[in-house]
């Protein structure tokens, strides 16, 4: 069963990355450096994101890799934010909280995988901004494509009318849950604590408070017999629940950063390498923005174009 695992990916490398402080003060996850100067950050997140992108085609997974050359879009990297796709030739558009990334919507993105994918339609959410109504895509949602449930932390960035017209045009159970981190503060992206695979899933349970709504997420979560691994508050906060499973040349592997990778205890990556290889990536500097490899990657869930064949004549 592959439908969870997609074989090719859109990848961003940005030219002019740094840590957004528009989006700081609800993203406990990010940081900043002032050990380097916004030039090597720059350079030194671009390399990571070229190595990334060729350590994962060395596997076998496609990556459609994009150059962003504007300087005023310091979170380009993090494209799964403002689409998605899906099986059946649909493309969503997502509305974004913050201002500075509604520019990240790319037309030319849309248009390339139209030629190399087949696209049947493309829904556009983000006229919701006018009405201050966000769902940032699958950061927002963690999608299980096998069971059709839409997992969503609530937050600024997950609003519960778009989340119900997005299952409603692409045929997804909404579950809707509240969740903390170790502070209180509300989680503010549901894919940095939770990934979903064909076999297995990584979620921080403790970070849903309400006892009755964890069962019932953890039920839905095994329902077609994952393995469940639990992670602990230091283990989200190293960006282990931020991954991604890919389909590669030889079988299925787990995207990962290695700081993720390294937080991952033994008998965990044991659980992990029984369904797909675990694949680290090197991306601290990515990290300093609040996402990690997850955010990185937007999977392409449509059928190949049919590569023409040109045609022989006789002589």
């Amino acid at each position: 069963m592959m439908i969870q695992a997609p074989s090719a990916v859109v990848m961003v490398r940005p030219h002019h990355f740094s840590p957004n402080p528009d989006t700081a003060a609800d993203n406990s996850f990010q940081a900043f450096d002032d050990q380097r100067s916004a030039v090597e950050i720059a350079a030194d997140a671009e390399r990571e994101v070229t190595t990334a992108a060729e350590t994962l085609q060395a596997v076998g997974v496609d990556v459609q890799l994009f150059d962003d050359y504007e300087t005023t879009r310091p979170d380009s990297v993090f494209p799964n934010n403002w689409f998605s796709t899906h099986s059946g030739g649909h493309v969503a558009m997502y509305p974004m909280y913050s201002p500075s990334r509604r520019t990240e919507r790319r037309v030319d993105v849309i248009d390339a995988l139209k030629e190399k994918f087949r696209v049947q339609d493309v829904i556009d959410y983000s006229g919701l901004e006018h009405d201050n109504v966000f769902l940032e895509g699958t950061g927002a949602m963690v999608l299980d494509h096998v069971t059709r449930v839409a997992y969503a932390a609530r937050s600024h960035r997950a609003n519960p009318i778009a989340l119900e017209r997005f299952c409603t045009n692409f045929g997804y159970e909404p579950m809707a849950f509240d969740a903390t981190n170790e502070a209180g503060v509300p989680v503010y992206h549901t894919n940095v604590m939770m990934t979903i695979a064909t076999d297995f899933v990584m979620v921080g349970l403790d970070m849903i408070a309400d006892t009755q709504r964890r069962r019932e997420v953890i039920e839905r979560l095994t329902s077609p017999g994952r393995a469940v691994i639990g992670l602990s508050y230091e283990q989200i906060n190293n960006f282990a629940g931020n991954a991604i499973e890919l389909r590669g040349r030889d079988g299925r592997v787990l995207a990962l950063s290695q700081r993720a990778y390294d937080s991952l205890r033994d008998e965990q990556r044991d659980v992990i390498s029984r369904s797909c290889t675990l694949l680290p990536l090197d991306v601290p500097t990515i990290e300093l923005a609040g996402g990690s490899v997850r955010c990185m990657i937007a999977g392409i869930h449509l059928d190949r174009r049919p590569v023409a064949v040109p045609l022989q004549i006789s002589a």
